[in-house]
């Protein structure tokens, strides 16, 4: 199956939090312990803002995932790097939309003068680190237990790449 890339905008809205809240209320991959509003769409495209943020579409125009950078902490003396969010459904996982995903990012990240780019994963999430550690990524920082969801605590693992 073919997928394209358009860029998220305020019509996507409804299919990005419903593939959010998936995750959220099924895995360890999002972090809030409930589901989110409608309006939480409105945070990702702000912190997206002047970043790359798209949604994957399919051959018939379904929304398969959406991913997004953002900057990985607000001020101009860490503008050289950007987190990484993406989430698709799960019936499009494994189908190389990450990866595909990954590798316009880097370009468009190379673009803007970013040379690292950071992901934060869940430590319960070991599909995510599986996938970070094939695409590069190395573990950069671990903070033991400091989430707590579905009643099971998690470490934060960050994982870094440079581009």
């Amino acid at each position: 199956m073919n997928f394209r890339f358009e860029p998220m905008t305020e019509e996507h809205r409804k299919p990005v939090v419903d593939i959010f809240n998936y995750y959220v209320e099924n895995s360890f991959a999002a972090y809030p312990e409930g589901k989110v509003g409608y309006e939480s769409f409105d945070r990702f495209l702000g912190m997206a803002k002047g970043y790359p943020a798209v949604v994957v579409k399919s051959e018939a125009g379904e929304i398969a995932g959406f991913a997004f950078l953002h900057p990985y902490y607000p001020l101009n003396t860490f503008q050289r790097t950007a987190e990484i969010t993406y989430f698709f459904r799960p019936e499009n996982a494994r189908k190389g939309l990450g990866r595909a995903v990954l590798d316009q990012f880097i370009l468009e990240a190379r673009g803007m003068g970013i040379d690292r780019l950071v992901a934060s994963i869940s430590s319960r999430n070991e599909a995510s680190l599986a996938f970070h550690r094939k695409q590069g990524f190395v573990e950069c920082a671990r903070f033991k237990e400091v989430g707590r969801k579905f009643g099971q605590s998690f470490d934060l693992v960050w994982m870094l790449k440079e581009i």
